[in-house]
């Protein structure tokens, strides 16, 4: 590889896992990529992670990255982080943690979410403000909870990040975040561009604790501390990036801008499964997160907690494999393991309908399949009539669906979406797109250019076009039936 080259990374640090792209700032090929877990513990809501362990698997994966790349550590010349959004990391006077984060999909604060949006004039007010009404995922309520639950841990707390701020900080010595992730606190408000002095006092949250906002994620905030570029084997001349969520660093990834609504709404198949368009309009909806893009345009968002990982969880209880599913019984399933956010049920569990003798494991699977698919592509037709358009119009249902996370890999998952949303789907051939648009904030702190046209250039949102199938009615309301009959015991 010439001297000259330039490298850049990304990382994705996600609930379970740190993932690290080595990609080729000019052409965006990627070169190399490094993987470390972390691990999630708790139960009955609980969901928190050590976060020494993150950086523990961040200098891992980006190790590896360069070492599986086969640059020299002197061609890496910037790096961003893209982290899992909401997490709570409460950082003592030594600017280590005090406890393990309360993470995204810990739904022990929903009794605060559901308090603190009853307050400041109610949801329309939250919305007007922060583009969102307050639910257990956003970090607000966890901030609530730590401070009825812990108040000695809230009282000792010396500064409040974000797992990206977290991330970025131990790399650069900066407290920095970026619009798009300091949206999904509940506390930044995208109306103003700026923290809410308001939510703040209600709260009780010292404005000091909280990190700076960057003008956008691309914002080169420094270079590598010491400590931090001997962690990564990587010279300290090396630029870092504010960083962003990981839902607004796969919008970069797919080269989407602010210009409008996109022709082809995204929908992500992970741990959790999410819908969201690029506007320049701040749409607000019930149940809808208005978030911020990290370029300070707008990334509307619904998310759903229960996708691939529950799934999956259906197919060991019931000895499959994740494939093997037989769609066309009766069997409806609600697949929702850890309460949901959107419908906002935090306290509902699985229900499985339908079950007669004979009726075949693997159509149970299908069944689980199709109750996520369905939750997620109803969230994404309320977040289309946010954004003022019919999602049954035909010039509405014909845009394509852009499908991306892991769950777009798999048969099944990609099936199922096609015949519960009857629309083509463009499937991009990037598999790390929450990486690469790390990659390319990370190019933009270290050039000046706009991440979102590298991204385009390096043509990583560009991949192969599935044609539509006619659009499964009956499961369709099948399961809507089902749902609306259940909401009132789920959500007792």
């Amino acid at each position: 590889m010439p001297a000259s080259r330039s490298v850049v990374i990304g990382v994705d640090s996600s609930t379970q896992s740190a993932k690290a792209a080595a990609v080729d700032a000019d052409t965006g090929e990627l070169l190399a990529l490094g993987r470390a877990p972390h691990a999630v513990t708790g139960s009955a809501g609980a969901r928190e992670s050590d976060p020494e362990e993150w950086w523990t698997a961040l200098a891992a994966a980006v190790r590896a990255a360069v070492r599986e790349a086969g640059v020299p550590a002197a061609s890496v010349t910037g790096i961003a982080v893209a982290g899992q959004q909401h997490g709570l990391v409460a950082l003592g006077p030594d600017g280590r943690p005090l406890r393990p984060a309360l993470l995204w999909n810990d739904t022990r604060s929903a009794p605060q979410a559901a308090a603190l949006a009853t307050r400041l004039g109610g949801p329309a007010s939250w919305q007007d403000r922060t583009g969102s009404v307050p639910v257990a995922s956003v970090t607000a309520a966890k901030w609530q909870w730590l401070r009825e639950h812990e108040p000695h841990h809230a009282e000792a707390t010396a500064g409040i990040r974000l797992p990206h701020d977290h991330l970025t900080e131990r790399l650069s010595g900066t407290a920095v975040t970026d619009p798009g992730d300091a949206s999904g606190t509940c506390w930044y408000g995208t109306a103003t561009g700026a923290y809410d002095p308001d939510v703040l006092d209600l709260i009780g949250l010292d404005p000091a604790l909280l990190p700076a906002v960057a003008p956008s994620g691309a914002t080169r905030v420094g270079t590598l501390t010491p400590a931090a570029a001997e962690a990564l084997g990587l010279p300290r001349t090396v630029a870092v990036a504010a960083g962003t969520g990981d839902n607004m660093a796969a919008a970069v990834g797919l080269g989407l801008g602010g210009a409008g609504l996109l022709d082809h709404p995204v929908v992500s198949l992970g741990t959790s499964g999410t819908v969201f368009a690029a506007t320049r309009a701040r749409p607000a909806a019930p149940g809808l997160a208005g978030f911020a893009a990290t370029d300070g345009t707008y990334l509307p968002l619904g998310c759903t907690l229960n996708c691939t990982l529950a799934v999956d969880r259906f197919a060991t209880l019931l000895g499959l494999d994740r494939e093997d599913a037989a769609p066309g019984g009766a069997v409806v399933v609600l697949p929702y393991l850890d309460g949901e956010r959107t419908p906002d049920l935090p306290h509902a569990a699985g229900l499985v309908t339908g079950l007669r003798h004979g009726t075949d494991p693997r159509a149970v699977l299908a069944a689980a399949y199709e109750g996520a698919a369905f939750t997620v592509l109803r969230a994404l037709d309320e977040l289309l009539a946010a954004c003022g358009l019919d999602p049954a119009a035909p010039g509405v249902r014909d845009r394509p669906l852009r499908l991306i996370g892991g769950g777009a890999r798999g048969r099944a998952w990609t099936e199922t979406v096609r015949r519960l949303s009857g629309r083509p789907l463009l499937v991009p051939a990037a598999d790390e797109l929450v990486a690469l648009g790390a990659a390319a904030l990370a190019a933009s702190a270290v050039t000046g250019s706009d991440p979102v046209a590298l991204a385009t250039a390096w043509g990583t949102g560009a991949g192969a076009l599935l044609p539509p199938v006619p659009r499964d009615e009956e499961t369709w309301n099948r399961i809507a039936t089902v749902l609306a009959a259940a909401t009132p015991t789920l959500l007792s």
